[in-house]
């Protein structure tokens, strides 16, 4: 009765406890969008505190820095969550800012797990013909922290008629098989069931080699889950024929970069995509995962529908399941009465959308 009790007692702390979230709202829409989601997180009465950094090219440009030294360590310490959004500037040709802040996330804490819900929610947001919210409801894992990525390669003979361009794409035992092993494991518990591994195995015949015979070894321990391979040209054929016969797809880094962004147009565009980098038991990073958009910045049109879902699937993540329903059913409840962007059906601006979603959450 005593463990019962204090398992009672530690639980309830769980859920009481303010949730200590990092921001960085980044560049272009981001520095809009996000501030916007937060309003809405606050709209939900979550206990969360928010602390903001100025990390991103206006910083940069100012005195050169991109992350600071301990700026990895000191996330990973001090609090539970990272909030980004878009990250790149024209001011800043080479993104070395973009690229250090948020691959640095990603590589220097980890955040194995790129996890992309695609969820339709409304059949008039999506391009193909006769489908319904039911038809679009899968999820793509993505190896986050290996692949062609890591930046390893060269140039030999730059700019002479025989220059020759390598791009390693390296891929580790460790690596692939935790990876895997989180696609079942988010399979089981979402009440998934089936699990693909996509890959290119029959011409990149190393790499793809390693993967399908992980994924062999790991589905083992996962019987109640079904498997299926399917080469990635093939899948994104699948993903436009029969989307409904998907439901957790997991790939490598490069691949699962590219079929995102044709799952997101699925979805309504990459306006309405969440995203989380995720390493169990750590610090995680969520980022809605469009661009920064410099031709619209500063004018009130960016969507700002992927920054609140983003937001939702944080606080999910961080145990606060009520608020983040809150959230996804006052943005279903938006795209039902039109109350969005001009990119998906509305006529409303970035902070009018983001305000009458949390005016509904509030409610």
């Amino acid at each position: 009765m005593l463990n019962a009790d204090w398992l009672l007692f530690n639980a309830s702390i769980f859920l009481t406890m303010t949730r200590r979230i990092a921001v960085v709202p980044g560049d272009g829409i981001g520095k809009e969008v996000i501030p916007n989601a937060l309003e809405v997180v606050r709209a939900t009465g979550a206990s969360v505190e928010f602390t903001t950094f100025d990390w991103g090219a206006d910083r940069y440009l100012i005195d050169g820095t991109t992350i600071p030294a301990d700026g990895f360590h000191m996330l990973a310490r001090d609090f539970d969550a990272v909030f980004v959004g878009a990250l790149g500037d024209p001011r800043v040709p080479t993104n070395i800012h973009a690229k250090e802040i948020l691959l640095g996330m990603r590589f220097k804490m980890d955040l194995y797990a790129n996890v992309r819900p695609v969820r339709l929610l409304d059949a008039s947001l999506c391009p193909l013909k006769n489908v319904t919210p039911d038809d679009i409801n899968f999820t793509v894992i993505r190896e986050n922290t290996e692949g062609v990525y890591m930046d390893m390669g060269g140039n030999f003979k730059m700019g002479m008629p025989e220059e020759v361009a390598t791009q390693e794409d390296i891929n580790t035992r460790k690596g692939v098989e935790r990876v895997i092993h989180f696609a079942f494991k988010y399979a089981r518990d979402n009440g998934r069931k089936k699990v693909m591994m996509s890959d290119k195995s029959n011409v990149m015949t190393y790499a793809g080699g390693l993967w399908q015979r992980v994924f062999k070894e790991v589905a083992q321990q996962y019987p109640e889950i079904q498997t299926q391979h399917m080469y990635v040209d093939a899948l994104c054929l699948q993903m436009v024929r029969d989307p409904k016969s998907l439901d957790v797809i997991v790939t490598n880094n490069m691949f699962g970069d590219i079929v995102t962004d044709l799952a997101a147009a699925l979805q309504g565009g990459l306006g309405m995509a969440a995203s989380g980098n995720i390493h169990p038991g750590r610090t995680s990073m969520f980022e809605p995962v469009h661009g920064s958009a410099p031709p619209i910045a500063g004018k009130n049109m960016a969507n700002p529908m992927g920054s609140i879902l983003t937001a939702a699937m944080m606080l999910a993540h961080l145990g606060l399941n009520a608020e983040a329903q809150k959230i996804e059913n006052a943005v279903l409840d938006a795209v039902r009465e039109k109350k969005t962007t001009v990119d998906v059906g509305g006529s409303l601006g970035t902070k009018e959308c983001a305000a009458w979603i949390a005016e509904r959450v509030a409610k």
